[in-house]
């Protein structure tokens, strides 16, 4: 899955796993986090503000994301 997002050069962990919809609410996201169910390109991630960028590769709740920049339009 690919999700795209018309925010400035990054966001965060926690809203990228609720927006894309790994994560029903901001609540899930921050125990899938914390539980160390996340993992930012290949590496289990525990900091649910870590900045993700462009190409990084989230993979959470049995899913893999693809951060990519949204069109504008």
């Amino acid at each position: 899955m690919v999700s795209e997002f018309n925010e400035p050069e990054s966001i965060r962990l926690d809203q990228f796993l609720k927006l894309s919809g790994v994560a029903a609410t901001g609540g899930h996201a921050k125990m899938m986090v914390q539980g160390g169910e996340v993992l930012v390109n290949g590496e289990v991630e525990t900091r649910r503000r870590r900045k993700l960028i462009v190409g990084d590769v989230v993979v959470a709740g049995g899913e893999e994301v693809h951060v990519e920049q949204g069109d504008d339009s």
